[in-house]
């Protein structure tokens, strides 16, 4: 009986190799859907950078005016030598002094990283802090909403020589246009994200004996918080146009000056190579952000869209 149990299993093995040979362990949830984002990533850039490539092929773009991605990004040590634009710009300075070109990168990037993270961080803790006490403050809300309502249309740009009065040239206007930028549309984001609290939260609250402040502290804040960083993240793209303008000015080091040296100089290889950068620096930004958020919502469920990319 048992020899023929063994025949039977022995033909089942040879009529199907496959039900024998061990499967392969399966990935895990968060590890394959970070590789296909990351596969997508790459194919949605390969087909802007093929589309861009075909039309250079084809003679439908200028190599002189409009490069395609294979001279300006395969001539790296060459562009990276413009970025010395602090000594560059200096009247009797020989141009090779300073550091080298990748020194120069590496300091223009942190320089204007630095830049959109301070100004990206007053603007959150000003926009937040100020739209809280609009919603607390009956007065305060008086005396200040419409002044913000009035300012929040303004570009700002036009904030530009307001900054360079006040502040004269440096790393503070470049800084003060970021903040500008965002710290009107934040605080009335705050004031509508305060204003659309499920009202079942707050009436729980004061059944339970909270007070006024342990409503805002306990229920209003956490509540607004995940839609609020949201709203940080799409700002933070607005943050990155805004320096590159306000650098243009000059602060020394910047990608603003970069772009300005490239325009002047007419390099359009330097002007491409240096939006390629920035992409780049906002893409890594917009990541690390992400990560951000999903450590400080740690009560939002990861399948929930707060916590995914957009």
């Amino acid at each position: 009986m048992s020899g023929n149990i063994a025949g039977m299993a022995w033909l089942s093995r040879r009529a199907n190799p496959s039900a024998s040979a061990p499967r392969p362990a399966a990935l895990p949830p968060k590890l394959r859907g970070a590789l296909s984002r990351l596969g997508w990533t790459l194919v949605s850039v390969g087909l802007f950078v093929g589309l861009w490539e075909l039309a250079w092929l084809v003679g439908l773009a200028d190599p002189r005016l409009l490069p395609p991605p294979h001279i300006f990004l395969g001539s790296i040590p060459d562009q990276a030598r413009f970025f010395n634009t602090a000594t560059r710009w200096q009247i009797g300075v020989d141009p090779a002094a300073g550091p080298s070109p990748y020194e120069a990168v590496g300091i223009t990037v942190a320089a204007t990283s630095g830049r959109v993270f301070a100004g990206l961080a007053i603007a959150a803790v000003l926009s937040i802090t100020i739209g809280v006490l609009i919603r607390y403050f009956a007065l305060f809300e008086k005396l200040t909403l419409p002044t913000i309502t009035l300012l929040s249309p303004v570009s700002p740009i036009a904030w530009l020589p307001v900054a360079i009065f006040i502040f004269g040239i440096g790393n503070a206007p470049a800084i003060f246009m970021v903040v500008v930028a965002l710290f009107f549309h934040m605080v009335l984001s705050t004031v509508s994200q305060i204003d659309g609290v499920n009202r079942n939260y707050i009436n729980v609250a004061r059944t339970m004996g909270a007070t006024k402040r342990q409503i805002y502290a306990r229920v209003i804040i956490p509540a607004i918080l995940p839609q609020m960083l949201i709203v940080l993240r799409l700002n933070l793209f607005g943050a990155w146009m805004v320096v590159l303008v306000a650098e243009s000015t000059g602060v020394g080091f910047g990608l603003g000056q970069v772009i300005m040296l490239a325009r002047n100089t007419f390099n359009p290889s330097l002007v491409f190579f240096t939006i390629a950068l920035i992409g780049l620096l906002g893409f890594l930004t917009d990541w690390l952000l992400r990560q951000v958020q999903r450590r400080v919502l740690y009560w939002v469920p990861e399948t929930a869209g707060v916590l995914r990319g957009l």
